[in-house]
């Protein structure tokens, strides 16, 4: 873990590492005030209940809680984004899979700060196997948990499919924190969290 945090770091991202789930909940609570926030779908971001943490706050745009294309074009253009990834490789490169893209979107749209909130199960070795880690270890839960009719939800493996279902339609990598975003911050926890 210790390596792959200094390779992030070198990549131009900042890392905070937690114990726990409710510590990094807290710190995001404790950060955020008067601004717009957007939130991608994330179990990570589900369980930790970051919506409840800031929304008197904050501005929130987030679709689990108000569902709409309009809600995901907010949280895009939010001067804050929250979300969690599919996976990190040794090299502290970050690697999200995406279905409609809002999610990957907001994350490479100008922004004050973007938070990354990682479970220690999202850590993977090179990046081959990191990409193999979104598209089958992250990929077939959700398609399950979002009732979409594809192969993966029936086995829990990935078959590259062409369902009008499939949430595999984008696939978004950072090498490096993009220039625009004032700061992208992974919230490194020690905890297995989301898929």
């Amino acid at each position: 873990m210790e390596k792959t945090i200094e390779k992030l770091r070198k990549n131009g991202f900042e890392v905070t590492r937690f114990a726990t789930g409710e510590a990094a909940a807290a710190y995001i609570g404790e950060s955020l005030r008067g601004k717009t926030v957007g939130i991608g779908g994330s179990m990570t971001v589900r369980a930790l209940n970051i919506y409840d943490r800031i929304k008197d706050d904050n501005t929130v745009f987030w679709h689990m809680v108000e569902p709409g294309d309009e809600t995901m074009v907010k949280a895009s253009s939010a001067q804050v984004y929250i979300t969690s990834v599919n996976a990190i490789s040794e090299e502290g490169f970050i690697i999200n899979i995406d279905g409609r893209g809002n999610r990957v979107a907001g994350t490479l749209m100008r922004k004050e700060k973007v938070y990354l909130l990682v479970g220690k199960n999202k850590l993977a070795g090179p990046f081959e196997e990191a990409v193999e880690r979104a598209r089958q270890k992250a990929a077939p839960p959700n398609a399950k948990r979002l009732e979409c009719r594809t192969p993966c939800v029936m086995d829990g493996k990935c078959h590259d499919c062409a369902s009008p279902d499939r949430i595999c339609n984008a696939l978004v990598v950072l090498w490096r924190r993009p220039f625009w975003c004032e700061s992208m911050e992974i919230l490194l926890i020690d905890e297995e969290l989301g898929f």
